[in-house]
């Protein structure tokens, strides 16, 4: 017996002690778990914030690529529009130089029928050719030719041959034949659907280069057509419309930058930012309308330039066929200019879509001269006139755009957490809580900490170790041990039972200490998550308390582009729509004394004044 106790003892001894190494080496598995997790928590932060800068390195890289794209479409397009319609620049340079050298007589008849007669050729259907061969004619006293030259420009573009005699007109000091012409012009236009042209309408009034005939004439007439559209409701309230995009425009970018915990935890964030975007746009608003309003303008002293600058304009204005090429052009600019960004760019070129349009009517002309100039080719100083008469539908969009980001703001602004921890192999989902800005900081704080506690106590309590679990298997085997053996060999029984129970509570304590580390570093992780927390919540409260002062000073602006818009309808220098200057009562012009052969225009009929009658269209 004894033999047999002392095999039994060594293999007891010996599964004690793969015990012991196993106890051992569980151990040290545990500790290397412990450091993958870590790793594995730090490998998921750097991989976040990886995916993050990726995500930013591609939207750049979209940004950049749209606008080299864009840049690239630029360069096509102003090429295409070269090739297909500048040979339309020469007949334009042309058209004003030649009556300046009627001026100053230094051009012969011959060098003035040749080139005219020539751009007849190089570019036929084009309206300005035929108009140029006319003055040719004019200037050489050949009547016949010349009224033939005016029917043909006159056919092909009626509008602009019409403004372009008149202006020639008004040039050379013939106002009688101006305002006739310029009757005629008015006449055969529906206020509904104005061409491009009538633009230079407008410069004509800010430059005053009608006289005061031609100005009262303009006025009667724009003041009926004004009357009549503004019966419309939709065409007031597409010019409102216009108006309020062009506010939008002005909008601040996104302030997350200077309130990224509030951007952070509170579910307002979206609309307490587009809130602040609005009201900060209140200050560019007003920079950009005042400078408008101050801008110095010194007119022409001579009715000559004056005219000669319109007619730059009006001959310059390109034509209907090229407007999806300008179409085109401008999205391509906008998107160059908001630095790749597609949907801003798009936005704005939906915005000044109308620019684009061939025909338009009389109050989008005046919001168009406005808003977007050089889309029609008028002057600052005709913006500036524009602007004045628009003053009702800029008064009415800027209200209505104060009103609306006023309203939008959050009355309940909030604070929200439940996010996600990694605690070992588990993950802590915090349920989410949600506090209001509304109740006392001190509130919000104790609601959240004894919200974390709460949470967070019965995790970490799971993770005690399962003693009962763990140990039923433990005194199941010794107490099979006793009973199987104590009856045959005692003292085998008791030392195989003390021995096993020694071991397996070696491995048992093992295990509690190794879960009793885990809840410590739970417990310290989740507290540290809990102390985070809550500094969110402290900044976000001060970030609030800084936005709204924010907000203030920004939506204080308002009452001065109040103040702005209210002196419009007297900053245009009159009530009745683009009511502008008078151009000084000028000299006869020099051809009406010169000799020959410095201009014969002065001695030549008008045959340009056949054109219409007083009352009739052509």
């Amino acid at each position: 017996m004894s033999e047999v106790d002392l095999a039994l003892h060594r293999k007891v001894q010996e599964v004690s002690n793969l015990v012991i190494r196993l106890s051992e080496q569980v151990g040290s598995v545990s500790g290397q778990v412990s450091t993958v997790e870590s790793n594995q928590q730090q490998t998921r932060t750097e991989l976040q914030q990886l995916r993050d800068e990726f995500l930013a390195f591609v939207r750049q890289a979209e940004s950049t690529a749209n606008v080299q794209r864009a840049e690239t479409r630029i360069g096509a397009i102003e090429d295409k529009i070269d090739h297909e319609f500048g040979h339309h620049k020469t007949v334009r340079r042309t058209a004003v130089g030649m009556l300046q050298a009627f001026d100053v007589g230094l051009v012969s008849e011959e060098n003035v029928r040749m080139v005219s007669d020539q751009l007849m050729i190089q570019t036929p259907r084009y309206w300005l050719a035929p108009a140029l061969v006319a003055l040719a004619s004019w200037s050489a006293d050949d009547r016949q030719l010349c009224d033939r030259a005016v029917d043909e420009a006159f056919r092909r573009s009626p509008d602009r041959t019409s403004l372009f005699f008149a202006l020639v007109l008004r040039r050379q000091g013939r106002s009688e034949s101006a305002v006739r012409w310029l009757r005629h012009y008015l006449l055969a236009q529906d206020p509904a659907a104005l061409g491009r042209e009538f633009a230079v309408i407008l410069e004509a009034i800010a430059q005053g280069a009608f006289g005061l005939v031609g100005r009262d004439l303009l006025d009667r007439t724009l003041a009926e057509w004004r009357a009549q559209l503004m019966d419309s409701a939709d065409a007031q309230a597409r010019q409102i419309k216009r108006w309020r995009d062009e506010i939008d425009t002005l909008r601040a970018p996104s302030a997350q930058g200077e309130f990224p915990r509030l951007a952070a935890v509170s579910p307002q964030w979206v609309t307490l930012d587009g809130v602040l975007s609005a009201a900060r746009g209140q200050t560019p608003l007003l920079d950009k309308y005042k400078a408008i309003l101050e801008r110095e303008f010194e007119p022409s002293e001579r009715i000559e330039d004056a005219v000669d600058d319109i007619l730059d304009r009006l001959v310059s204005e390109y034509d209907n066929e090229e407007l999806p090429l300008r179409r085109d052009l401008a999205f391509n600019q906008a998107v160059v200019d908001h630095d790749g960004d597609l949907g801003a760019a798009r936005q704005t070129a939906d915005a000044d879509a109308a620019s684009y349009e061939e025909t338009l009517d009389y109050l989008t002309v005046q919001t168009t001269a406005a808003l977007n100039p050089q889309a029609i080719g008028t002057s600052p100083a005709t913006q500036r006139l524009a602007v004045a008469a628009c003053h009702e539908w800029f008064q009415q969009a800027h209200a209505g755009h104060t009103r609306d980001y006023r309203a939008a703001v959050p009355q309940d602004v909030q604070a929200q957490f439940g996010t996600a921890h990694s605690v070992g192999a588990q993950t802590f989902q915090l349920p989410p809580w949600i506090g209001s800005f509304t109740q006392p900081l001190a509130t919000l704080e104790k609601a959240l900490s004894d919200h974390w506690d709460h949470c967070t106590g019965p995790f970490v309590d799971a993770l005690a170790y399962p003693w009962l679990k763990k140990a039923a298997p433990l005194i199941a085997v010794v107490a099979g041990i006793l009973l199987v053996f104590v009856g045959i060999f005692p003292g085998f029984a008791f030392g195989a039972a003390a021995i096993v129970g020694i071991v397996w509570g070696l491995v048992l304590y093992n295990g509690s200490q190794t879960a009793k580390r885990n809840q410590d570093a739970a417990r310290e992780l989740l507290a540290r998550a809990k102390t985070e927390s809550l500094h969110h919540l402290r900044a976000a409260s001060a970030e609030l308390t800084d936005w709204y002062e924010k907000f203030q000073a920004a939506d204080r602006i308002e009452a001065r582009v109040r103040e702005l818009i209210a002196t419009l309808p007297t900053a245009g220098g009159g009530a009745s729509p683009f009511e502008g200057r008078t151009v000084r009562k000028e000299p006869e012009a020099k051809t009406s004394e010169a000799k020959e052969p410095e201009a014969k225009t002065s001695e030549v009929k008008e045959p340009v004044t056949k054109a219409p009658e007083e009352d009739t269209v052509r």
